[in-house]
C-alpha cells in the first residue's frame, strides 16, 4: 500500500480524488467547511470506485446509521485500535465491508432501544438547551467540555433533524415538540 495523500478538508481531499487516482478514502466525520455525509456523498458521486472507511468518534446510533446507508466501506471509532483500522484497510482492500466490533454493538443496541425513535440524541437536546439560552459555541463547548468543531457538528445535526432553516425556526420547533 501506498499513501498518496493527506487532506485537511472535505474540500481538499475531493481536489485529490480529481487528480489522483484514489483507492481507498479514510475520512473524519466532522470535517472543516463541507461536512462529513456531503464529503461521503460527493466522492460516491464523482468517484464510484474509491473505497471508504469512516475513522470518527461518533458513536451515535443514528448518525452511524446515516453514514452507513451513504454506502461506506467500513466504519471504526477512534477510540478503537489501531489494530482494528488496519483490520478495516485490509478487508476493505480485498473487497469486505468492515465494521468495528464497538460499531456492530452500538447498531444491535440500536435494535433494542425504544429511544432510537427520538428526533435528537440526549447531547442535541442538551445543545439545543444552551443554543435557546443564547450561548454562543465556544461557550457551549466549554459548558460541555466539548471541542467547539463538536458543537458545530452537533448544530448541523440539529438544524438537519429538524428540517429547520434559522434560529428562529429552530426554537419554534423545539417549543412546539416539548423540547425545551
Amino acid at each position: 500500500m501506498e499513501i498518496v495523500g493527506e487532506a485537511y478538508s472535505a474540500e481538499h481531499a475531493l481536489d485529490s480524488l480529481q487528480s489522483k487516482e484514489i483507492d481507498l478514502l479514510i475520512t473524519d466525520f466532522n470535517l472543516p467547511g463541507m461536512d462529513g455525509l456531503s464529503l461521503l456523498r460527493l466522492v460516491k458521486k464523482t468517484s464510484p470506485q474509491t473505497k471508504i472507511i469512516v475513522l470518527s468518534m461518533h458513536d451515535e446510533s443514528h448518525l452511524v446509521k446515516d453514514i452507513l446507508k451513504e454506502g461506506v466501506d467500513g466504519y471504526v471509532l477512534k477510540n478503537d485500535s489501531h489494530k482494528e483500522l488496519l483490520l478495516a484497510v485490509q478487508a476493505v482492500s480485498e473487497g469486505k465491508i468492515y465494521l468495528s466490533n464497538d460499531i456492530n454493538r452500538i447498531i444491535i443496541d440500536s435494535l433494542h432501544a425504544p429511544e432510537e425513535n427520538k428526533l435528537l440524541t440526549e447531547r442535541e437536546r442538551e445543545i439545543l438547551k444552551l443554543i435557546a439560552k443564547e450561548f454562543s459555541n465556544r461557550q457551549i463547548a466549554e459548558h460541555l467540555y466539548i471541542s467547539e468543531r463538536t458543537v458545530e457538528t452537533h448544530r448541523k445535526n440539529i438544524f438537519r433533524k429538524t428540517k429547520a432553516s434559522s434560529l428562529v425556526g429552530l426554537i419554534k420547533f423545539a417549543y412546539d415538540n416539548n423540547l425545551l
